[in-house]
């Protein structure tokens, strides 16, 4: 197999990957995830990749969640609930901006294309553990 064939394997891999995820992965997860059915792949490669696909817009940052960048292969206008202790991510599709705030931004000569959301607090197990950092 020749190198441009190894590289879009290991792409499409990476790509697959995240979009198959609801976890909102780091880049070390998704090197974990196919570590297993592709050896020969390196952190440094899905880092590459994982930058490369942000510049075309394929995949976006859900942000840093405690001090690691997490990654969405599901690049619809969508917001995200983040709880501040475990640092699990969640899709927040049926959350809508209200029309207000987009009338007031066109009123100032703004014309707003995308969005980007993300709530912080505590998720139902860490309330329910008393939200105490682990």
């Amino acid at each position: 197999m020749d190198a441009t064939c190894k590289q879009f394997r290991k792409r499409n891999a990476i790509l697959a990957c995240l979009r198959q995820s609801r976890e909102h992965p780091s880049a070390e997860r998704v090197y974990e995830l196919l570590k297993q059915d592709s050896p020969d792949i390196s952190l440094a490669t899905v880092y590459r990749n994982l930058a490369l696909f942000k510049k075309q817009g394929v995949v976006r940052s859900v942000g840093t969640v405690n001090g690691v960048e997490r990654f969405d292969g599901d690049v619809s206008q969508h917001a995200h609930f983040i709880c501040r202790v475990c640092g699990q991510v969640t899709d927040l599709a049926n959350l809508s901006l209200p029309e207000a705030l987009f009338a007031s931004l066109k009123a100032s000569g703004a014309q707003p294309e995308r969005y980007s959301l993300c709530l912080t607090g505590l998720c139902r197990n860490c309330q329910n553990k008393g939200g105490e950092a682990e």
